[in-house]
């Protein structure tokens, strides 16, 4: 029991657990960051590696409130552990999320929105392009580097994809 103890008194030196963030010194903010890069890095590999490279919004979401929790473990302004358990809890609700859209098609478009057509048959639908905040522009841009063309009546359809980049299809 006394190494235990031991044990958890020099984790708690080591980690700066119970201390004031103004008082913790550079190791123990290096420790705490390793800590949780390592923990962060392992919780984000079992939540599935196809789910954060998408780079939608459903991704997105989960990517800025994780950094935002797990920086307060880092600086103190919260309990280590707990952090660490509410980042693993996270990316948990993100991964069972992302399995209920797989099997219900209604909960993917509620959680991850819907692809929108901006082009059908080289015309542009200016009113979706409009509520997609996409310029001619951005088209013209898009279509010159994804469909390798700079005229949009060869564009059979051009969506704006979930994840928000622009898929074409040439007639």
């Amino acid at each position: 029991m006394s190494a235990m103890n031991a044990f958890s008194n020099s984790v708690e030196t080591l980690l700066g657990l119970g201390v004031e963030p103004k008082d913790l010194t550079f190791v123990q903010v290096s420790l705490r960051g390793i800590i949780v890069f390592l923990v962060t890095l392992i919780t984000v590999r079992l939540g599935h590696k196809r789910s954060l490279s998408r780079k939608t919004p459903f991704d997105a979401v989960l990517l800025v409130i994780l950094a935002a929790v797990l920086s307060r473990a880092i600086n103190g302004s919260a309990a280590f552990f707990a952090t660490l358990g509410g980042g693993v809890v996270l990316v948990l609700v993100h991964r069972l999320f992302a399995f209920l859209t797989f099997y219900s098609h209604g909960f993917g478009m509620l959680v991850k929105g819907k692809p929108d057509v901006i082009v059908r048959d080289g015309q542009c639908d200016v009113v979706m392009m409009r509520r997609n905040h996409v310029s001619t522009h951005d088209l013209d841009e898009d279509m010159r580097l994804s469909a390798h063309t700079d005229d949009v009546s060869e564009i059979g359809v051009a969506r704006v994809e979930r994840s928000g980049d622009i898929s074409f299809i040439k007639k």
